[in-house]
């Protein structure tokens, strides 16, 4: 080879080396200048992503302290599917140490389209743990908290349920939301290529939600709904509800629904199983309405209690005639004896005597056809025709309890009231709120306080020798009222195999303390208030004044009797 050939040939090697450096460096160059903002993006997108912390969610206690919602930790294992080199077999380990299904877990991490994919919510911390340890490249770890109910199916109607991501559904989880749930906060992670966690770059921390203190007491309700399980089995019923109110305070110390449910498993039971039933539900109250008919006689003083009306044992009301429901003849009786008896024909006379405009003002008074603004969600108003919609019929129905509907806490409102010297408090289920005040209730005052002695007294009688006998209680005077209600039908009429059987009373009567409700919904085998509801009611009120310590009065009454 010749020296000319070398050199040429030498020369062109370096001019190929400088084509390729100088197209090298153009590139470098084009990218440094010009592409360098999106690969910055890109490359931040790959190493670097924000991932929300959640807050604690508020605990919620009884009255006494004892928890009945709490959060446990939990984790929750997420990947990057970009970032798992084999997902496969990643699949196989992730579903080994979670207890899940690989081929579900696979289906989430080959999806290489998405950057972030949740592999498995909420799965025992340890589990989360031992997964950690093998530095699988793509998976994240987040610390979460499951909301455990501790008590099972006490008070679940009333605590309700949250969903996946800790948010109330239900209850007063979904009440009080807000002040439950607390704000999240945010990590952003950097990573590196291999999706292996490298430092936390910036944070900002969760506040933490505010604890619930409730009204109720767990051994009180866990007694009610015990009450409520037994009654309903004993008479093949659909349904129970139970109430325990506070006179004084409003506060709910129970408040129970049969069937109930356990709120660790709601996803599991039909949506009408979950329901609150003693404020979500309305019915008609039959009897025990007629109380609302005699205070308003009595305080309009039309009547005293020893006023008496020749009542005969049937009446017609425009176009319907209206019987006793049970044959008797025509009799005397006095207002007292109406309402101790539970005198169909006496409660119509009483409310013709009161006029139809002043029995619907009355009903509005009541607060009948209004919610009682109770700290729950989804409260029924009741049903109440409106006072221009009344037919000649209506006032022979309404003073029964037919054709109008309550919920049963406005109906154990209207008790408590009675109970309080006249003064309606309104009911309520959180008793204050982490950094809070107490709760102060709205008060009203219904009937004046003669009136409302004069119907305790009334009410006393149907315990002590009208329909409500079985609801007595050693020891305790009860003062109340039976109801049984037979129930609207397809056709507009009224059932004639499908009742409700209620009682609502309060103890003692010389003093009162607690306002009862016990409603029992469609009893096969017996129908009347009296013998369906009452012994419920004197289970739960005997147990209810000895646990909160209130003295025994009856001896006391009897005394006064005898003097």
């Amino acid at each position: 080879m010749s020296a000319r050939l070398s050199n040429r040939r030498i020369r062109l090697l370096v001019a190929v080396f400088g084509l390729l450096f100088a197209a090298t460096l153009a590139r470098a160059a084009w990218l440094q200048a010009v592409r360098a903002p999106g690969l910055d993006r890109i490359a931040a997108s790959q190493q670097r992503e924000t991932v929300t912390v959640p807050a604690r969610r508020g605990t919620i206690y009884d009255r006494q302290g004892v928890e009945l919602a709490v959060g446990e930790d939990a984790t929750t294992v997420y990947a990057n599917p970009r970032q798992v080199r084999d997902p496969r077999g990643v699949s196989a380990v992730v579903a080994r140490d979670l207890g899940l299904d690989p081929d579900v877990v696979y289906g989430a991490l080959s999806d290489r389209s998405r950057g972030f994919v949740y592999v498995a919510r909420k799965v025992d911390p340890k589990a989360a743990k031992r997964l950690a340890a093998r530095g699988i490249g793509g998976l994240g770890f987040l610390p979460e908290e499951r909301r455990v109910y501790p008590q099972g199916r006490i008070a679940a109607a009333v605590l309700g349920y949250v969903g996946t991501d800790n948010e109330g559904l239900a209850g007063i989880e979904l009440e009080y939301e807000e002040q439950l749930a607390g704000r999240p906060g945010e990590e952003t992670v950097v990573r590196d290529p291999f999706g292996r966690l490298l430092d936390v770059a910036a944070a900002s921390p969760a506040r933490q939600g505010r604890d619930l203190t409730l009204t109720i007491d767990h051994r009180l309700q866990a007694h009610v709904e015990d009450v409520l399980r037994r009654t309903r089995a004993a008479w093949s019923a659909k349904a129970a509800t139970a109430i325990v109110l506070d006179i004084r305070t409003g506060a709910a110390l129970a408040m129970a629904v049969a069937p109930g449910f356990n709120a660790n498993r709601f996803p599991d039971l039909p949506s009408g199983r979950v329901r609150n039933r003693a404020i979500t539900d309305v019915f008609e109250p039959g009897s025990t309405f007629k109380v609302v008919t005699v205070a308003a006689v009595l305080d309009d003083r039309i009547v005293q209690p020893g006023s008496s009306f020749s009542l005969a044992p049937e009446i017609q009301v425009a176009d319907r005639v209206i019987h006793e429901l049970e044959d008797r003849e025509t009799e005397r009786l006095t207002v007292s004896e109406i309402l101790v008896r539970s005198s169909n024909i006496g409660a119509i006379t009483l409310a013709l005597a009161l006029g139809e405009d002043r029995l619907a003002w009355w009903i509005e008074r009541f607060g009948l056809g209004q919610p009682t603004g109770i700290d729950f969600p989804g409260e029924a108003s009741g049903i109440v025709l409106p006072r221009e919609r009344w037919t000649g019929a209506t006032i022979g129905n309404v003073p029964l309890g037919q054709g109008i509907a309550v919920t049963p806490i406005q109906l154990a409102s209207i008790y408590a009231a009675i109970a309080n010297g006249g003064t309606w408090v309104e009911p309520h289920l959180v008793e204050r709120v982490e950094g809070g005040t107490r709760f102060e209730p709205e008060k009203r005052q219904l009937v004046v306080r003669r009136t409302a002695r004069q119907l305790t007294r009334m009410m006393a009688g149907v315990v002590s020798e009208g329909t409500g006998t079985q609801a007595q209680v050693p020891g305790y005077t009860v003062a109340g009222k039976t109801g049984t209600a037979a129930k609207p039908d397809a056709s507009g009429g009224y059932s004639d195999s499908r009742y409700v059987a209620s009682f609502v009373g309060f103890a003692p009567a010389s003093a009162p303390r607690i306002a009862i409700l016990v409603l029992v919904d469609e009893p096969k085998s017996g129908i009347l208030g009296g013998t369906v509801a009452a012994p419920a009611f004197a289970e739960i009120a005997g147990f209810a004044l000895r646990y909160l310590d209130v003295p025994p009065d009856a001896l006391l009454a009897d005394d006064a009797a005898g003097g």
